[in-house]
């Protein structure tokens, strides 16, 4: 039996998130969906769960880190190709979002990012199996 992982990431205005990533072409479980969450549906068993502030910090008993300040984490999904990439990443910058570091280009690996209205920054990757270096 495999795991589901639920990723969970604090967000000011779960409204504004929604719209956000609505426009960026995700799907969202409605059975983890309610006033003080939803669930970005990544995989069949992948979710980003989008927590208001006030309700994610009931889950820890540290500070929650400003992602708009310092990085927290850096959460990469892979792309089919190149084109999908820079699809998502300029959908991300259309809804409101913006890219904080330069298009990386090493041939056998593409990818960009985009920072969401919360500061988080996501990863958009793609890797060319077909050449792939013997250490990557």
């Amino acid at each position: 039996m495999g795991r589901k992982m639920f990723l969970n990431i604090p967000v000011k205005d779960l409204n504004r998130s929604i719209d956000f990533y609505t426009k960026l072409g995700f799907s969202f479980d409605q059975q983890f969906t309610n006033e003080d969450a939803t669930s970005i549906i990544l995989g069949d068993d992948i979710l980003v769960m989008l927590l208001r502030e006030d309700f994610f910090k009931k889950f820890t008993n540290k500070p929650v880190a400003n992602a708009k300040e310092s990085t927290e984490v850096l959460i990469c999904i892979s792309a089919q190709s190149r084109e999908e990439v820079d699809e998502m990443v300029e959908l991300a910058i259309a809804a409101g979002g913006f890219s904080p570091v330069p298009t990386q280009d090493h041939g056998w690996m593409y990818g960009r990012s985009f920072e969401d209205p919360d500061g988080h920054i996501w990863e958009i990757s793609y890797l060319d199996m077909n050449n792939l270096p013997e250490k990557a």
